[in-house]
């Protein structure tokens, strides 16, 4: 197996990061709930994090899904403001990706140059109150009336709900059918009978907002549908797939920089006239947070690497998902302990670390709901 990378991946991972070091990480102190930086997002799209894997003729740059992972890593290494990363993850990967790989060529000529430009924030809309990780229990209605469809319903947790311009809204078509009665629906955000909530307070991701969704008497046109009928389900299957996998490579990004920080601190803090790092105590958790690191590095490359050829990476991205949202968890905890009273307090931007992390081990599957589908596959 062959662990390197082309000359053209390394150069763009450095193009990347250099980037994103430069010109998109916001202050320390968390931004307000309800400012969301189109600036720096227009900027996203300028340098094509908008559309990694989207081809060159709809706007984006063409990478494969390992490709896609390494840059998002790069994004997530040389940003501070994880909030911002994570709605570009959103966007791109549970909006944008879906649409290009299902969408006719009407949607995606209208959609994808301004999705993948930074021109129109895009959103996913399919957690519904009493339906979270159990997708098949949504309550949201799409009714066939003529040569359209009438939504009715709400969602929750709707990021990038009170910025984006276009969501990409899930709906029961025929509830007799199951699994094959949910389907897709592009919905723009001026459509009458469409509301976006007041924005939720939340503990982390401060840049990234999150609101409900309100759809009453909803019309939209058959053409709006993304995809055929009934085929909602396996199209959000494979844009979570997506999303476990390529958007998780920012918390890689995130662990390496917050190592990186923690290191150098243990290097030029002193107490009792040397280093902290020479104490034992701190360099062993130093060493385990390396560890943990590396270790979902790999499982993310082989996750991004199976997929790349066709393969059914299901567990493999699970495994993956599963390790760096618990990782980038305690590496949270481990550099505020490392920094101590420095790390506690909010102006040094340390503890916005494990606020930002938390939140990993719930989205795009819970952790609970990822040893589910690696038990599934060991057969159990």
């Amino acid at each position: 197996m062959d662990f390197g990378w082309t000359s053209e991946q390394v150069e763009l991972y450095e193009r990347a990061f250099a980037f994103a070091r430069a010109e998109l990480s916001g202050d320390e102190a968390a931004p307000p709930v309800e400012d969301f930086p189109r600036s720096r997002w227009r900027r996203c799209g300028e340098f094509g994090f908008l559309g990694l894997p989207v081809p060159e003729q709809h706007g984006g740059l063409g990478l494969d899904t390992l490709t896609t992972a390494r840059v998002m890593e790069a994004l997530g290494r040389g940003c501070t403001d994880t909030g911002l990363v994570f709605s570009v993850g959103a966007h791109l990967f549970a909006c944008v990706l879906p649409l290009w790989e299902r969408g006719d060529d009407a949607q995606k000529r209208r959609y994808l140059p301004r999705l993948c430009s930074g021109e129109w924030v895009g959103a996913n809309a399919i957690s519904e109150p009493e339906a979270g990780s159990d997708v098949f229990a949504l309550k949201t209605r799409a009714t066939r009336d003529g040569d359209g469809y009438v939504l009715d319903g709400s969602k929750s947790y709707v990021t990038n709900g009170p910025a984006a311009d276009v969501f990409l809204v899930y709906a029961v078509t025929a509830p007799e059918h199951g699994y094959m009665g949910l389907s897709a629906f592009l919905v723009e955000r001026d459509t009458p009978g469409l509301s976006v909530g007041r924005p939720f307070q939340k503990m982390g991701l401060s840049s990234s907002p999150i609101a409900p969704l309100y759809l009453e008497g909803c019309r939209v046109p058959a053409s709006a549908r993304l995809g055929p009928e009934g085929q909602g389900a396996p199209l959000f299957k494979r844009s979570m797939q997506w999303e476990r996998a390529c958007l998780f490579g920012a918390y890689v990004g995130l662990m390496e920089r917050v190592l990186e920080q923690t290191v150098d601190f243990a290097r030029q803090r002193k107490q009792f006239k040397r280093a902290i790092g020479k104490n034992q105590a701190i360099s062993h958790r130093l060493v385990d947070m390396k560890q943990r690191l590396e270790s979902a590095r790999l499982l993310l490359y082989r996750a991004c690497w199976l997929m790349d050829r066709g393969q059914d990476a299901a567990m493999e991205v699970s495994l993956a998902k599963l390790a760096i949202s618990e990782a980038a968890v305690q590496c949270g905890v481990d550099a505020i302990q490392i920094h101590g009273g420095m790390g506690y307090v909010a102006e040094t931007g340390i503890e916005r670390v494990l606020r930002d992390a938390i939140p990993s081990t719930l989205f795009s599957g819970t952790s609970e709901m990822q040893r589910d589908i690696i038990a599934s596959h060991l057969g159990l």
